[in-house]
């Protein structure tokens, strides 16, 4: 999944009464005690076998009315409630439940009480009385909420003006981590896994999707209907609905788009979609995910039979206005990802890339506790370089690598060594919010342990192997670490004989709860070719008197988009450089950045202020006015705010405010107007603050500290 929310940590805990020996076949949670404390459902005494949404979208008030049905059966003796997250911008009207007849008796239909109690400051609980006669073990019943809900974390509702067309409204969900509790009652936690169905009700012009292996339409009714055939946590539930089209790029490879922007997500993934995926299978065993048929002309009567007869498959991709809040998230069937990378073609690859990976890593195989992420993250960065080194050379890997694992110890140089949230596992206070998870640690220092796996092996092909088997074997569930590595040794016995898990100073369990950069880092020599004439002109900038003849002799209009933005953030590692130095750089490079992409001219930028380098203060206007998405904007404003621009900064967020998603304005005017106050701390906390009220759901946490250039990475 993409966040571009600056990292603060992870919130969930978990207390395991795991054997310490391999399971046997894909085994079940019921066998260990997981605790999640970002949920305050009572997950563990009910399997949800599958759930059903009915909702009518009303864009003229921005609310989703409708209801849920739930089918429960009970797995623990005694339970007396039902026990949900839920959210206060989650209205319910009322809670049914339908008990099945005894010996061929009728359906028994019961109103049931229940109340709803705080929890944390991103959501609250549902508790729902149950009758003794619903509450008997292993025996199936439903429950139907209905409810309302309007603007909660989980939905964005983008007036015309905020869409790319700016002609047609549009709304979309985002359920990760614990947000879709904004959308409907639901067990928020990724130990839950069933599968979903869907109805949803627009007016005319409208096109929903939904991230689902089935769909229809019926056009004479308005109405949409999905099906989830496989078994998928909350958080991975997702819908937009707007103007969209569609363009086939492969033969199981729709994208998705406003029509303004279709042409150009076209041209730059046809064909290649299709490539990955094959690539990827050959690698990790067959794509398993459905994808959605559209259905232009079909009566309503004729929807569930369409549903219940189409079987085919398809990777999809739907590009979403700047408003996005992260910059891609593997909802399964359809990826969501932020049109503003449309523009940066090698961030693009690796982005979409990275998703195609989670339809094995995180989506088919899932971390079963948030404190877990690298499970589903540093498996899917090893996998989508695995992808790349097929598709593209080692070079390439190797490059795209560097550049983020110099992110990463960026991130080390801000935090220290001993920080608790570079841990692999983490287990914190109640109260903090597990999207805070998203950092690079998850990311890079979970794709060197899953590089260290591969190098104990002695052969990639054979690591191959055995994340096929892993595949295989835990397809659809929710796993923890302790699973992935009993199965890794044994797959390996060699290795469970020669005890590599106790390697002094490479110790799983130090891999696992060791604070700071990870042990070991894989060979990246291959990409040499790439990274060292970065290096090398990073040198030239580095002394006192650059020489101006021997940095002619580097034409950086040659180089690949990572080459480029490797090369700056090493110059902004070097900040502040002398005045002289930046009047040479802007010489020598700023007319050609302005022809860049955005990743190259928003580095270029956060170089020229944090170097006060007002001459250039031209162009971060210009950038201001065009961009308006989270991931460009925050660390602008950040560094203008840093140093002795925040006057200019006020300026243009004035002058561009109107222009900006509600939920980004807030974040804006946090940095602006309380940075002061905000930048007191040095690194994140631990525990769980005092409750208080923030601004936005949504907003992430005001913290100077870590710059977003630093962790933005795709989910």
């Amino acid at each position: 999944m993409a966040e571009l929310q600056r990292p603060t940590l992870c919130c969930c805990r978990k207390v395991l009464t795991v054997p310490g020996k391999s399971f046997e076949g894909g085994r079940s949670l019921a066998h260990c005690r997981l605790v999640d404390v970002a949920s305050a459902s009572n997950f563990h005494s009910f399997k949800l076998r599958h759930f059903h949404l009915d909702l009518h979208l009303n864009f003229a008030v921005k609310r989703m009315t409708g209801w849920q049905v739930l089918e429960l059966t009970p797995v623990q003796p005694g339970v007396q409630s039902l026990i949900l997250d839920t959210h206060p911008s989650l209205l319910i009207h009322s809670v049914d439940c339908k008990v099945p007849g005894a010996s061929g008796a009728p359906d028994v239909f019961l109103s049931l009480t229940y109340r709803i109690e705080p929890f944390t400051d991103y959501g609250s609980s549902l508790h729902i009385s149950l009758p003794a006669a619903v509450i008997r073990p292993h025996r199936a019943f439903r429950v139907t909420i209905r409810y309302t809900t309007t603007d909660g974390p989980a939905i964005w509702w983008l007036d015309a003006e905020l869409t790319c067309g700016q002609t047609r409204p549009l709304v979309f969900t985002q359920g990760h981590s614990v947000c879709n509790r904004s959308f409907f009652p639901c067990f928020d936690t990724p130990a839950v896994k069933s599968t979903y169905s869907a109805t949803v009700r627009v007016p005319e012009g409208v096109t929903v999707l939904m991230s689902a292996s089935r769909s229809a339409y019926s056009k004479q009714d308005r109405v949409f209907q999905f099906s989830m055939e496989y078994p998928v946590p909350a958080y991975l539930v997702a819908l937009v609905a707007g103007d969209l089209q569609h363009a086939d790029i492969g033969p199981r490879s729709r994208v998705w788009a406003e029509p303004c922007i279709l042409t150009c997500a076209v041209s730059k993934l046809g064909g290649s979609v299709e490539r990955w995926l094959n690539v990827a299978e050959g690698l990790f065993g067959p794509y398993v995910w459905g994808r959605s048929v559209l259905f232009s002309h079909i009566s309503l009567v004729h929807l569930a039979q369409a549903l219940t007869c189409l079987t085919l498959n398809r990777y999809d991709i739907v590009f979403l206005p700047p408003s996005f809040p992260i910059v891609a998230m593997e909802n399964p069937c359809l990826t969501f990802i932020i049109s503003s990378i449309l523009e940066s073609q090698e961030f693009l690859l690796i982005d979409v890339i990275h998703e195609i990976a989670h339809g094995w890593f995180g989506n088919a195989v899932t971390n079963a506790t948030w404190e877990e992420m690298w499970l589903s993250e540093g498996l899917a960065t090893y996998a989508q370089r695995r992808i790349t080194t097929e598709a593209y050379g080692e070079g390439f890997t190797c490059l795209e690598t560097v550049f983020r694992l110099d992110a990463l110890h960026r991130q080390m140089r801000l935090l220290g060594d001993n920080n608790p949230v570079s841990k692999l596992q983490a287990k914190f206070e109640p109260g903090v919010n597990p999207s805070s998870l998203m950092n690079l640690f998850t990311y890079e220092k979970g794709f060197c342990f899953v590089s260290y796996l591969s190098q104990l092996c002695g052969d990639i092909k054979r690591f191959d192997s055995f994340l096929r088997a892993y595949i295989e074997k835990f397809r659809f569930t929710s796993v923890i670490a302790q699973d992935l590595l009993d199965f890794f040794l044994g797959f390996f016995p060699e290795l469970k004989e020669s005890c590599v898990g106790q390697r002094e100073g490479l110790e799983f369990e130090r891999w696992l709860n060791g604070c700071g950069p990870p042990l070991c880092e894989p060979d990246l020599s291959a990409g040499r070719a790439l990274t060292g004439p970065v290096q090398h002109l990073c040198d030239l900038w580095g002394t006192d008197a650059p020489d101006p003849l021997g940095i002619a002799t580097f034409d950086i209009s040659s180089w690949s988009t990572f080459q480029t933005v490797l090369f700056l953030d090493r110059l902004l590692d070097r900040s502040p450089l002398p005045q002289e130095v930046m009047s040479l750089l802007s010489s020598c490079y700023s007319a050609l950045l302005d022809g860049m992409n955005a990743e190259v001219q928003i580095r270029w930028l956060q170089i020229v202020v944090r170097n006060s380098f007002y001459p250039d203060l031209p162009r971060v206007r210009s950038f201001l006015n065009k961009h308006t998405s989270r991931m460009y904007t925050v660390p602008l404003y950040e560094d203008l705010c840093g140093g002795v621009m925040k006057c200019f900064a006020v300026e243009v967020f004035y002058q561009t405010q109107a222009r900006l998603h509600p939920n980004l304005r807030r974040t804006l005017q946090q940095i602006l107007f309380q940075s002061s106050a905000l930048n007191t701390s040095t690194a994140p906390s631990l525990l769980a603050s005092p409750p208080s009220a923030p601004s936005s759901p949504t907003d992430p946490p005001a913290n100077g500290t870590i710059a977003l250039r630093d962790v933005n990475v795709s989910a």
